[in-house]
């Protein structure tokens, strides 16, 4: 094993596709009138540009009605004309939060939450996760990293459980897995994947495990936290639409690596770890429009927005406007 380690193997990104988009940069908070939406979003940094970019083309009535605030930037957000001052969530799981806070307080300040992971806890009651993407994770490395740009699951496996033939003291193979932000989607998604939990971490149970680099939280499809010995977990669909300029891009120096011999592509539906992302809605608006009119069903006006959603790098999902992915 340590020998898989010490050696970078040489392998490009082949299917990596970043042609030219025809979308601009979606902005990152709402701009332009209406000043305040009718459905107010937060949440997940993963989805957040693909939602903009959504917002920007999806329209009832000549106006637009989504309005989707960034997980970073000010420290605050207004979402409505009145009494709608609140602290910017950062990530799936705040965004989560802010919107269940916001549905038990009754003061209509936020209708969605946007959501890169699915968690149908029953402290979370009343909502429904409606799909309306695909997207995929691999890692992400530096150029000249000591990790191999060829790994199975199996080696992402342990190198997050500080296996000792991979994250051991010899020299070369000292390496750092790194996870974002506590809150993130893509946190909880990886950490489900690799047989991790929030409880392990907290515990320092896997003490190679960092979340934090300089004092500061790693936030999530930022690769210029990346040094030759660590890696990242990276949204594909992230990195392919920062590559092609149609969003800020935060890449720094990161490549992604291929995972049991399946390369980054495009549109992800047949990586090795993919997932679904949702916009959570009140199961009670279900049938109540807007919300019904732009998240539910096939025919729901996100999901007659395929060219958007595949410009954002992510993939259409055969299951959009889904609703039966519901908390208790």
């Amino acid at each position: 094993m340590n020998k898989r380690m010490a050696a970078v193997a040489a392998v490009g990104l082949a299917g990596l596709v970043t042609g030219t988009l025809s979308v601009t940069q979606a902005s990152a908070d709402p701009s332009g009138p209406p000043q305040y939406r009718q459905l107010a979003g937060v949440g997940s940094d993963t989805t957040q540009d693909v939602m903009n970019g959504l917002a920007n083309v999806i329209t009832i009535g000549g106006q637009k009605v989504i309005g989707s605030y960034d997980a970073t930037g000010s420290a605050n957000i207004t979402t409505k004309a009145t009494g709608c001052t609140i602290a910017r969530p950062n990530g799936s799981g705040a965004g989560r939060t802010a919107l269940v806070n916001s549905l038990g307080a009754n003061n209509g300040c936020l209708d969605f939450s946007r959501s890169s992971s699915l968690n149908l806890a029953a402290t979370q009651n009343g909502l429904t996760y409606v799909p309306f993407a695909v997207d995929a994770v691999s890692y992400a490395l530096t150029p000249s990293s000591v990790v191999p740009r060829k790994l199975s699951k199996a080696d992402l496996t342990a190198i997050y459980h500080c296996d000792p033939n991979y994250v051991g003291s010899a020299p070369n193979y000292d390496v750092t897995p790194l996870l974002p932000q506590a809150g993130s989607g893509t946190r909880s998604f990886w950490m489900g994947q690799v047989g991790i939990t929030e409880a392990d971490v907290t515990a320092g149970n896997y003490p190679c495990i960092k979340d934090a680099k300089n004092g500061s939280p790693v936030q999530e499809h930022d690769g210029r936290v990346l040094d030759d010995k660590s890696i990242v977990p990276f949204s594909i669909a992230q990195y392919n639409s920062q590559a092609s300029q149609t969003i800020a891009d935060l890449r720094g120096r990161a490549i992604l690596g291929t995972i049991d011999d399946l390369a980054p592509n495009v549109l992800n539906s047949n990586f090795a770890i993919k997932r679904d992302v949702y916009n959570v809605i009140p199961t009670s608006k279900l049938s109540t429009a807007p919300w019904s009119t732009v998240f539910v069903g096939a025919n729901s006006l996100i999901c007659q927005q395929p060219t958007v959603i595949n410009t954002y790098g992510f993939a259409t999902n055969a299951q959009c406007g889904d609703t039966s992915k519901q908390t208790p």
